[in-house]
């Protein structure tokens, strides 16, 4: 069945509406990261930068690594712009877009993110990296998408509703284990809290008060089958239940700038994402 021109958005020079993007400029291994400024911070590693395209808040740089062809492109913040990045490539990769209709021989795309996150337990560290095994997301993206908790987190996901009083179920993804497995000697490894905003979904004050007492603590001291809350952030759970969905494989590696019960903040911040970015690129050969 042909794809509605209102559903898959073209612009004039046939590029996709918000990426800017044209299907042939879409490699396997894609990084992501939430900061358009961030988009050079990582290409500078590359061997070659072979193009730049930049649309709105989506900026890439398309170029490689040693023999690896491969982007980074920035998402903006928060499971809403995922979702166009994400939706946004799939088509780039597996709609036809003469006859609007998806193709019978689909892309697999390994998708990277690159972010920063704040730490909700003693034994993740600040300026440690991270990546995520699992995410919990208590956005309601997944309330539009035939997503389905798998089984064994299912009454994790009921208990964390109960505790923080959500009129909505959270839903839990998994990360790729076959990237997980590439990077997972170099860093830790936790479960990641995916929140519908900086502030009151993260337990932060300044003049509004979250409307759940002690939201933070509720977080530090949640108990599942996996362990605890690692960290928390604004995107991870998005792009895991999407790619799960699409096929894809997913990673979000995690530089810890916050320590949370702390109350402390990175004095190097860009020292950290730094280092995660060139410890990631070191082992784009083995991807």
């Amino acid at each position: 069945m042909s794809i509605s021109e209102t559903d898959l958005i073209y612009r004039e020079d046939d590029s996709i509406y918000h990426l800017g993007l044209q299907p042939e400029q879409v490699p396997d291994i894609v990084l992501t990261v939430g900061d358009p400024e961030r988009v050079p911070a990582v290409s500078q590693y590359f061997d070659a930068v072979e193009e730049k395209v930049a649309h709105r808040e989506f900026v890439a740089h398309i170029g490689r690594v040693g023999e690896r062809s491969l982007m980074v492109i920035s998402s903006g913040m928060g499971t809403d712009n995922v979702e166009i990045l994400m939706t946004e490539l799939d088509a780039l990769v597996n709609i036809d877009r003469e006859s609007r209709t998806v193709r019978a021989n689909k892309r697999s795309l390994r998708i990277i993110r690159l972010g920063t996150s704040g730490s909700l337990q003693p034994e993740v560290p600040l300026d440690s990296i991270l990546l995520s095994r699992v995410a919990i997301g208590v956005d309601t993206l997944m309330q539009f998408y035939p997503y389905a908790t798998p089984p064994q987190f299912q009454a994790a996901a009921q208990q964390l509703k109960a505790d923080l009083s959500l009129e909505f179920t959270p839903y839990v993804a998994e990360g790729s284990t076959e990237l997980l497995k590439v990077f997972q000697s170099e860093f830790l490894t936790g479960c990641t809290l995916t929140c519908p905003g900086f502030y009151a979904p993260q337990g932060r004050q300044i003049r509004l008060a979250p409307q759940q007492d002690e939201l933070l603590k509720k977080l530090i001291d949640f108990r599942f089958s996996e362990g605890v809350l690692t960290n928390l952030e604004m995107e991870t759970a998005g792009y895991y239940a999407l790619g799960q969905l699409l096929g894809y494989q997913m990673l979000s590696v995690n530089a810890i700038l916050a320590h949370r019960p702390n109350r402390q903040f990175s004095s190097a911040p860009q020292q950290t994402v730094n280092f995660m970015i060139e410890q990631v690129l070191s082992k784009v050969g083995e991807l």
